[in-house]
């Protein structure tokens, strides 16, 4: 186990957005708008701290112009408080916290708010110049690989996975009808702040039994598994968490012992999480075993399944309140996301004092990060 010093890192007042579903509740929001109100809430939160030194965000698909400074401006925050976006894509709102973390475990900064934002419906529309005699070409995605190397859209990519693995269609949907029913069970407004009156998960139902799941299509090809249903939702949202430094904190916390990120085959990122965790763990000397909550985006079921089947989670521990194919995938924010789901499961004694946030990453990457409970 890593040893404590009053330089570690440490999570406090983790908040987030509601999560809506692109194009309908924050369908008029911009990236910024969505994270100014949290980032502004955060900073409320921990204001008795002193200065902020930074914001640091992940995105993917905003505007440019640094989303994390226009966001910190708006917030209110003021002029010297400055901030980097990072792109990491769909492990970009934890990668965020863990940069900032590195940053205050080093003694460069004392207070930092991170965590992640994505407007999947204002994200702006991308064009390739004219090239010859052809007029403008739709830029759909950002290339994960280069030329030459597998660079698969997720949604085949999970296809693949479940095909290689052998992980069916009955047990996707299976994993997919517990996240929706836990979701629904679970009350997550301590952990949200109101947007533009939005203050409920949007895409959250209840009665998505796995024989309604069943009847689903194939999402992304004629013979694969992943449907509507056992996958995600394309998701507005944003998270943030302040990081500070264990001598200055107050109050139940989070103290993130260590973090790790790995590559694998850009054929199948779905498998990306299992280098990330083995690393993770072994850097902080900690067993699997001694885990009692593991957070991962489920992008899709066959993502979440690989990393229980290679890993030997216990199910019952991995995402209790349901995840993202419940809730939905804000990618930019969902590493995010995952730590402040961590922060309100963990923050009385009897719950687990030992939390994993882990994300699969397009083209082949993984990021972890291991935390403990502290102060409660």
């Amino acid at each position: 186990m890593v040893r404590s010093s009053p330089r570690d890192p440490i999570l406090l007042a983790g908040r987030r957005t509601a999560i809506g579903t692109a194009g309908h509740a924050f369908a008029d929001l911009t990236a910024a708008d969505l994270a100014a109100p949290v980032l502004a809430d955060v900073a409320r939160q921990v204001h008795h701290l002193g200065r902020i030194d930074d914001v640091v965000l992940g995105n993917c698909l905003g505007p440019g112009g640094d989303l994390a400074r226009v966001a910190a401006l708006q917030a209110g925050l003021g002029h010297h408080v400055p901030g980097v976006t990072v792109d990491r894509q769909c492990g970009s709102g934890l990668d965020a916290v863990a940069l900032a973390s590195s940053r205050v475990r080093a003694g460069d900064d004392a207070l930092i708010l991170a965590g992640g934002v994505e407007s999947a419906s204002t994200a702006p529309w991308r064009f390739h110049a004219p090239v010859g005699d052809g007029g403008p070409q739709r830029y759909t995605r950002a290339p994960f690989t280069p030329r030459g190397h597998p660079d698969p859209d997720m949604g085949t990519a999970a296809d693949d996975l479940a095909r290689t693995l052998g992980i069916d269609r009955e047990r996707q949907d299976a994993y997919a009808e517990r996240s929706h029913r836990l979701a629904s069970q679970t009350d997550f407004s301590a952990e949200i702040v109101a947007v533009a009156g939005i203050d409920r998960d949007e895409r959250v139902r209840s009665g998505l039994t796995t024989a309604r799941l069943s009847r689903l299509r194939p999402a992304f090809s004629p013979d694969g598994t992943a449907t509507a249903g056992n996958s995600c939702g394309i998701s507005d949202g944003a998270a943030v968490l302040a990081v500070t430094t264990a001598d200055r904190a107050d109050g139940p916390a989070l103290r993130v012992l260590g973090w790790a990120v790995a590559g694998t085959d850009p054929a199948l990122p779905g498998l990306s999480p299992v280098p990330a965790v083995r690393a993770v763990l072994d850097r902080c000397g900690v067993d699997l075993s001694d885990v009692g909550i593991v957070e991962i985006t489920e992008a899709f079921a066959s993502v979440a399944l690989a990393a229980v089947d290679r890993l030997g989670i216990d199910p019952d521990i991995v995402c209790p309140h349901g995840g993202a194919i419940a809730l939905g995938h804000p990618w930019g924010a969902s590493g995010a996301i995952l730590l402040v789901r961590l922060a309100e499961q963990m923050a009385t004694t009897d719950s687990p004092a030992l939390g994993l946030a882990v994300c699969a990453i397009g083209g082949g990457q993984g990021i972890a990060m291991l935390v403990e409970r502290v102060g409660a």
